[in-house]
């Protein structure tokens, strides 16, 4: 378990400022994450990833010459907001685009897809590529849907090697499809993980027993075998692995690729290596050429005793880039020589960075009800005083049933979500608090909150959250009192809106299932005329 943190919601944002006073050499801090401590060389692609904390040394300590320009940090086990997202791109764009890389789940989807469209409106060429690696999440058929664990790191590798070389964006891109397609993971555990300020393991395993095909989250597998010895173990991982290859890797005698044994969290090295004696012997077995494998500690998920094992099938061109010299905190190979100073573009990254710091001052302003806001009536203020405590009503149920999210969340993901619902309920209760005591309208009150739930909460309930908050923020605007017409009109849009960005309907299981009948009933009565208490 995590036995040293201070406040649990601080977590993150402390263990990251920690990360950076004792990287200096590698990384600098900007909002939402870090980017390298030498600028991005002018033209460059700058490949950014990113994900939520509790996996070191993903994402932060990958960022580093050969490897990443920047990572987006989110709270433990949620994804970054899409403003972190776009701070961090910013500050490491050095005028070649951005690749934004994460692993396949909703959230990160969600908040880097909107992430991806801000900076193309700001004119920065963005394109976004999802690891999908761990084969007991989805079937061979649908490797789409698959998520991003361990296999993260040779997909990242690979297009940050490229872009090094100085490759377009598009071709950078198409480097990361040819790595993620001829990569697979699968994983075991013996013991969940347990989260800051958390009295109990996201999930257990019986004693005697191992969960088979778990996530990096905390997820609990897909089921449950009993305890193997360390043969046993890697016997399971490389048969596994074996039985699904890609398209064009018919047989795996004569083939080559970069095996990775992850250890996530609790599995002491020497274990890994007891291990790793066996996988190596079966895949020389199977006649598969293991090129520069890694053995130790590489996408973790805080305390979790359990390893995977990542084969990625190597050409020449990904072996060369699999190969290619790297130097970040927490991932070296080979020697790179020291950075030829660019003052031309140094001055760029300055400005870069002023940019970034007005940002953030703005964004650090706004939570702190210090910034200007738009001109409202007297209708739209009073109407901001009903807004504000509906959210502390929501904060306060949150609060209250945070522990019961979480339990329920738990039985099929990672059982974050009461966690991050009560950090997005409460820091969007402080930011309309914030915006109406300086006299803001119900529609700021609205986008305000909006705002800090995504970047609070993260995850996929931040994101949606945001949107609802924001749709509903835009319909009522600062000018006049709110009618139910008009609340009707950004629930319904509100709707719209989260079925859009997740691609969920009514009948798939999800909030849409409660969102869409109330916002279509909410219409047809007050077409009707109904009072909106009514």
């Amino acid at each position: 378990m995590t036995r040293l943190f201070n406040d649990p919601a601080a977590f993150a944002d402390e263990a990251l400022e920690g990360f950076t006073a004792a990287h200096r050499r590698w990384v600098r801090p900007v909002t939402g994450g870090v980017v390298r401590a030498t600028a991005t060389p002018a033209g460059q692609v700058a490949v950014v990833i990113g994900g939520g904390s509790g996996h070191y040394p993903a994402f932060s300590g990958l960022v580093g010459r050969g490897l990443a320009h920047g990572a987006a940090v989110g709270n433990v086990f949620a994804s970054p907001s899409a403003r972190q997202i776009h701070s961090v791109a910013t500050a490491a764009h050095g005028g070649g685009g951005v690749l934004l890389m994460y692993g396949n789940y909703a959230g990160d989807v969600l908040h880097f897809g909107q992430a991806a469209e801000r900076l193309a409106a700001d004119g920065i060429e963005t394109r976004t590529f999802a690891v999908a690696d761990d084969i007991s999440s989805a079937g061979p058929d649908e490797s789409a849907k698959r998520r991003g664990i361990a296999g993260d790191l040779p997909v990242f590798k690979a297009a940050a090697a490229a872009a090094e070389q100085g490759l377009p964006l598009e071709e950078v891109l198409r480097v990361a499809e040819r790595a993620g397609v001829r990569t697979r993971s699968f994983g075991i555990a013996f013991s969940g993980c347990t989260l800051p300020g958390a009295d109990h393991p996201l999930f257990t395993v019986p004693e005697a027993r191992m969960a088979v095909g778990l996530g990096i989250h905390g997820e609990p597998g897909i089921g449950e075998e009993a305890l193997p010895t360390a043969d046993e173990a890697a016997l399971l991982l490389v048969e596994t692995l074996l039985k699904e290859l890609p398209d064009d890797v018919a047989d795996p005698a004569g083939r080559r690729a970069a095996v990775i044994l992850n250890g996530l969290g609790s599995v002491k090295y020497e274990e890994l290596f007891v291990v790793y004696r066996k996988v190596a012997a079966l895949l020389g077995d199977a006649g598969v050429e293991i090129v520069d494998p890694e053995v130790g500690e590489l996408v973790t998920s805080f305390d979790m005793a359990g390893i995977s094992l990542t084969l990625t099938w190597l050409d020449d061109r990904l072996e060369e880039l699999w190969r290619a010299p790297a130097d970040t905190p927490a991932y070296r190979k080979g020697a790179l020589g020291d950075p030829e100073p660019d003052r031309d573009r140094a001055a760029a990254t300055a400005g870069q960075d002023t940019a970034a710091a007005q940002d953030t001052a703005v964004s650090d302003a706004a939570a702190s009800g210090t910034t200007a806001v738009p001109v409202a009536s007297d209708a739209s203020r009073r109407a901001a005083g009903t807004v504000l405590a509906a959210l502390d009503a929501v904060a306060r149920v949150v609060d209250a049933h945070a522990g019961e999210l979480g339990r329920i969340d738990a039985v099929a993901g990672d059982g974050g979500h009461g966690i991050g619902m009560r950090r997005g309920s409460s820091a969007a209760h402080r930011a309309a608090h914030d915006a109406h005591r300086v006299g803001a309208g119900a529609g700021t009150v609205l986008t305000r909150a909006a705002d800090d739930w995504a970047d609070k909460a993260g995850g996929t309930s931040g994101a949606l959250w945001g949107t609802i908050l924001r749709s509903l923020g835009t319909a009522l605007g600062d000018r006049d009192a709110p009618d139910a017409a008009r609340v009707a009109e950004g629930v319904t849009e509100a709707s719209a809106a989260v079925r859009r960005l997740g691609g969920a309907e009514v009948g798939d299981k999800t909030m849409v299932d409660v969102l869409v009948p109330f916002a279509d009933a909410l219409a047809a009565a007050t077409a009707e005329g109904l009072p909106l208490a009514e």
